[in-house]
């Protein structure tokens, strides 16, 4: 069916209308953290449903499980996806852009992107559905561990993402997060009666070297990087300052508890094997 000349005329100004709407407003660099956290707050409703949606037809074990479990099993696959998304993101930033170089001029505390920004908001908006999904079933999806630990790096997102100051660390510390897909399969795992499998076993030494690399050995690079950059950390105001020097010392100090916890569910798990 022809479109006349007036209608195609006025299609083509509402195309253009919203062009500008976009472009002018929802990616503007004023809007961009605040556009960022709406559409990470919507992917994970899109993830939560894709994840149930996918499980109901591929995963005979969870058809048997209570109204709890599968509640878990689905936000576990979106804490996944996230943790896929952001540590790969952020190992980009820190590891192969120039934009925290230390042969470029400036003050490394206050680098940003737009894209640095907008990775954020979305990693934000994750935490925020996160933690709302903690608190609404609390404590059946963790205790008040998992609770502080999302309120220090939800504290710590927002801030580098509304202010654009230190981005750097803000990603550093989220690199940390590429060990959740390990400890998540193992829930899997235990979940579907796997406890005494060799991918049970496999998952238990991939977690413990992981958890060694990404939230042992990186926290010690962290403290080493703000002390040689000490200067340029004192360069943020004092929220900046206790975010700077608070967060990471309190992730650390729980990533060393979790770590035993890991080491003894590693042991038992050898000693059934002898």
């Amino acid at each position: 069916m022809a479109v006349s000349t007036q209608t195609a005329m006025a299609i083509k100004s509402y195309q253009d209308q919203a062009e500008v709407l976009v472009k002018n407003y929802l990616f503007a660099d004023p809007f961009i953290p605040y556009t960022s956290v709406l559409g990470g707050i919507f992917a994970c409703k899109v993830a939560y449903d894709f994840a149930q949606l996918i499980s109901t037809f591929y995963f005979k074990t969870y058809c048997g499980l209570n109204k709890m479990q599968r509640i878990e099993w689905n936000n576990r696959g979106v804490s996944t996806i996230h943790a896929v998304y952001i540590s790969l993101m952020s190992m980009y930033f820190v590891f192969w852009s120039d934009l925290f170089s230390d042969k470029i001029p400036g003050l490394v505390t206050f680098r940003s992107s737009s894209l640095s920004t907008t990775v954020l908001g979305v990693s934000l908006g994750y935490f925020v559905a996160d933690l709302g999904m903690i608190l609404w079933v609390y404590p059946s999806l963790g205790g008040l561990e998992f609770v502080i630990h999302h309120i220090l790096s939800g504290t710590s997102v927002a801030y580098a993402c509304f202010t654009g100051r230190g981005h750097i660390y803000t990603y550093l510390c989220l690199i940390s997060e590429s060990t959740t897909p390990e400890v998540n399969v193992r829930w899997y795992l235990d979940t579907a009666g796997l406890k005494r499998s060799n991918a049970y076993l496999i998952n238990g030494v991939i977690m413990f070297f992981a958890w060694v690399m990404a939230r042992i050995l990186l926290f010690i690079y962290i403290f080493y990087h703000v002390y040689t950059h000490y200067d340029q950390v004192l360069a943020l105001d004092a929220f900046g300052h206790l975010l700077a020097f608070g967060v990471p010392t309190a992730l650390a100090t729980m990533n060393i508890m979790w770590f035993g916890k890991i080491l003894k569910g590693l042991k038992k798990t050898l000693a059934k094997r002898q």
